[in-house]
């Protein structure tokens, strides 16, 4: 596997620094999911098989992809088509609050990613390449193409945008505009690892552990606390053993086969559609990174700017989501 501390681009980061810092990150990475799912009694006793809570006015299909996986999806609403990807560890049911009244002026699809939710969740190669965005990308191309989609538009949040990412440059015809949610590029990332991206993104680093190691340190927490619906149905299939280990290959992939896809890339194919970068106002890509001029380097036809709501700005700020999307996706 890539070692991305190989990667540095940041000359003051020593070996000896670096060490300490994923050793640090290592003790406390563990908390990241459970914090994340609001992990309890009653998260952990959800059925895996149960079906996922349905957002209003939207039909449930499972799609066969040319990858050999099945993938979830969720579609309602008329005109132009409009696919939604979420983050981790999250699921389709994140748009659960913008993608009905989205359905009132584009017809919508809203998927769990390769390993997420109630689509497949396979054993990681051992080069990850399963897990790499570039196949998890043509899934998300396989289900709108099921739904007699050619052209779409799509809006990607968290590790969704990453296959966003991906997909805008390996299918440059299909994508017609890109909305992405709360990142930089990956491969920007681990060329330029700092202090700052390990200590805002430890579990980046701590989830490139071999398996079982960081998967084990995820199940074994059991924090107290109270759920949201939302966060049992996120704990439903990605707390569970198989979810958790798609996670983690999820992060391998990205810093091993696709920073081999991205360095192919990289300084040779820009993103060719309208993209519409937004991230959180005071969150870690807003502090660290100056988001918009790094993205200038990746698109050709770039906006972008801070917004309300946090990481997951659909469940934080959805009016104000709604809001840009409605201005920039029929623009």
């Amino acid at each position: 596997m890539t070692d991305p501390t190989k990667l540095s681009g940041d000359p003051t980061l020593s070996r000896t620094r670096r060490d300490v810092l994923q050793t640090a990150s290592m003790l406390v990475a563990g908390a990241t999911l459970a914090e994340m799912l609001g992990t309890d009694a009653r998260a952990q006793q959800a059925s895996p098989s149960a079906t996922a809570p349905p957002i209003a006015g939207f039909t449930t299909e499972r799609v066969r992809t040319t990858g050999g996986v099945t993938i979830h999806a969720v579609k309602a609403g008329k005109g132009p088509p409009l696919l939604l990807m979420h983050g981790a560890p999250l699921t389709h049911y994140t748009w659960r609050d913008v993608a009905p009244q989205l359905a009132e002026r584009f017809t919508v699809v809203a998927t769990d990613l390769r390993g997420y939710g109630d689509s497949d969740q396979p054993k990681g190669l051992p080069d990850h390449s399963n897990y790499s965005k570039r196949a998890m990308a043509q899934d998300q191309i396989d289900v709108m193409k099921h739904f007699g989609f050619d052209k779409f538009a799509v809006v990607g949040q968290d590790r969704g945008a990453r296959v966003a990412h991906r997909m805008a440059l390996d299918h440059a015809d299909a994508v017609t505009k890109l909305v992405l949610i709360d990142i930089v590029p990956t491969h920007y990332l681990y060329t330029h690892v700092t202090i700052d991206f390990v200590q805002a993104y430890f579990h980046w680093f701590n989830y490139l552990q071999p398996s079982p190691i960081p998967e084990n340190q995820l199940l074994a927490q059991q924090p107290p606390g109270q759920s949201s619906a939302a966060q049992v149905e996120y704990r439903r299939r990605n707390g569970t053993p198989e979810g958790v280990h798609s996670m983690c290959e999820d992060y391998r992939a990205g810093a091993s086969i696709d920073l081999v896809h991205d360095g192919a890339d990289f300084g040779k194919k820009l993103i060719r559609c309208p993209v519409n970068t937004l991230w959180a106002e005071g969150g870690a890509m807003d502090k660290i990174y100056d988001v918009l001029a790094i993205w200038k380097g990746y698109a050709k036809r770039l906006e972008g700017k801070g917004m309300p709501g946090g990481h997951n700005m659909q469940e934080g700020a959805p009016k104000e989501l709604l809001a840009e999307l409605h201005r920039f996706l029929p623009a």
